[in-house]
């Protein structure tokens, strides 16, 4: 079979993404966009937004996500796949339904979606599943056929993705100063988000006790942590911390905090601390702000040598686990058998969110699931 017709049925994969501003005058209006509906103040966005403003009012989440574009289209075109790469944001431009719109019109039927997010939870899966239904239902009521859209299963554990963070855990490990470096922890760190929303995280069998969320996020950790040991022979304490918390103060939220976990560690005396933001793709605002900026500047107030390691960002091992992700879809979209690549003890995810995986906050539809109205 030619390597081009492995990827029916579908002809085009979307990169779906949060967004971001690129410049002062869009902060506000992003950060609008972002918290539509909760009837929060101006005033109060713009006290929000100091973290864009501090960089020039711009995210660096748009241009990562160019390069990504870049390092998926090359990846394609060199292993032979003849396959249009388009990027669509949920909350700034390029917008998810003009994204569409424009899919629409280029004739693209059967779409992969990537979302910008390897977890399991209502903000990092459903949340989108449910604006590509929105933008579904838009093209629809503007007379436009509604293509249908597939969402590649989460990533967190594939090698393509695992690699990179592994290589980047042991360079901050090597940047350390020798004589703290054997001693050293390490801080996973991810998103935290409501207690209520970690449970109920991934389907519902699995609901409770951080559900998928914090699960997958612990696989992460101690499988980072084994390929570490592998190298370096040293079996480093390790702790899965939050970071980025944006809740009313009395919703119980994921913890510890990381900045309060650098405290915690100072107290007991541990000489230098790795920061390994395992739960984001890329260094977008909530890294370079949160940990680079927060983080690293309490850790310097503790007189506590720290480094934070890279994230996979375009990393040519995680544009291949794409494609392999995408042929692998295909696949089994045409009914074939397919070995699904995947390490630690959880295995591959479901290909199709079961009904009450991440349930909404409210009733509301969403697109590529066992509940999507569209099929």
């Amino acid at each position: 079979m030619p390597e081009q017709s492995a990827t029916s049925p579908y002809d085009a994969l979307l990169l779906l993404s949060f967004g971001g501003p690129e410049g002062p005058d869009d902060v506000v209006p992003f950060l609008e966009n972002v918290t539509r509906g909760r009837g929060i103040p101006k005033e109060r966005l713009k006290e929000v937004g100091q973290h864009y403003f501090l960089f020039g009012g711009v995210s660096p989440i748009n241009e990562q996500n160019r390069v990504l574009l870049d390092a998926l289209r090359k990846d394609f075109a060199g292993h032979g796949l003849d396959l249009p790469v388009y990027w669509g944001n949920r909350n700034w431009a390029p917008y998810l339904t003009d994204t569409l719109r424009e899919m629409a019109a280029d004739g693209r039927r059967r779409i992969a979606v990537l979302a910008t997010s390897a977890y399991a939870s209502y903000s990092g899966c459903r949340q989108y599943r449910e604006d590509l239904a929105g933008a579904l239902a838009t093209l629809a009521d503007e007379g436009i056929e509604p293509p249908r859209v597939d969402k590649l299963r989460h990533y967190f554990n594939h090698p393509g993705f695992l690699e990179p963070m592994i290589d980047g855990v042991l360079a901050s490990l090597a940047e350390l100063p020798e004589e703290v470096r054997a001693g050293a922890r390490l801080a996973f760190t991810t998103h935290s988000i409501p207690v209520a929303a970690a449970d109920t995280s991934g389907p519902a069998e699995g609901h409770g006790e951080g559900g998928a969320y914090v699960a997958q996020h612990l696989d992460v950790a101690r499988l980072v942590v084994a390929a570490v040991h592998a190298e370096t022979g040293i079996a480093y304490p390790w702790q899965l911390v939050y970071q980025s918390r944006s809740g009313a103060p009395h919703i119980p939220w994921l913890e510890p905090d990381i900045c309060e976990h650098l405290e915690t560690l100072s107290a007991e005396g541990v000489p230098a601390v790795v920061m390994a933001p395992i739960g984001f793709v890329s260094d977008h605002m909530e890294v370079l702000y949160d940990l680079d900026t927060e983080a690293t500047a309490k850790a310097a107030e503790l007189g506590l040598p720290v480094r934070r390691s890279a994230t996979v960002g375009a990393d040519p091992r995680f544009a291949a686990a794409v494609r392999d992700l995408v042929l692998e879809r295909a696949a089994t979209e045409r009914g074939r058998a397919v070995e699904r690549c995947a390490l630690g003890a959880l295995g591959p995810s479901h290909d199709l969110c079961p009904v009450g995986c991440c349930p909404a906050r409210a009733p509301k539809p969403a697109a590529a699931g066992a509940d999507s109205p569209y099929a």
